[in-house]
């Protein structure tokens, strides 16, 4: 990250990196290739870029070091599920929108497998989203959340 200050454009640059996710999903649905990863040698340099940095669906943590997880990306929304929850059943169509079109990583714990973590975390109901910025925690919402409210909160920790 550079140590200039934002630019007026940040809410321009958000705008793009949502355009150019938005317009792969297109072309992924157009071309039956949703779920392949046939479309990841046909973008151009800068959406390849994006989506190194910040990938398409939700990620699933599956062990290891979390903290090497965080740090693979400038800005990671973390949710904290279950299987049997409810509400964290409604959040995922919107987790997945919000991976496709925002520049944060949606990565996926499983509070019952990783239980560890869920108490590190302090993390006491269901669904418990954390946002974490060059993996410090910056925000964090308890429950069902709208698409306007997750979008509000990673642009203002993006910007």
């Amino acid at each position: 990250m550079s140590d200039s200050p934002p630019s007026e454009s940040g809410g321009d640059d958000l705008e793009a990196i949502r355009e150019r996710k938005l317009s792969r999903l297109r072309e992924k649905a157009e071309n039956g290739a949703l779920g392949t990863e046939a479309d990841a040698t046909e973008t151009d340099d800068g959406a390849a870029a994006a989506a190194a940095e910040s990938p398409d669906e939700p990620i699933h943590y599956e062990g290891g070091s979390f903290e090497e997880e965080l740090a693979g990306h400038d800005l990671v929304l973390v949710d904290f599920y279950a299987d049997w929850c409810g509400p964290c059943k409604m959040l995922e169509p919107v987790l997945e929108d919000v991976a496709a079109t925002t520049p944060a990583t949606v990565l996926k714990v499983d509070a019952d497998v990783h239980q560890n973590l869920t108490g590190q975390y302090g993390v006491r109901g269901l669904p418990t989203l954390l946002l974490f910025r060059d993996g410090e925690p910056v925000e964090r919402l308890v429950g069902a959340q709208n698409e306007e409210r997750l979008r509000s909160v990673i642009d203002q920790h993006a910007a």
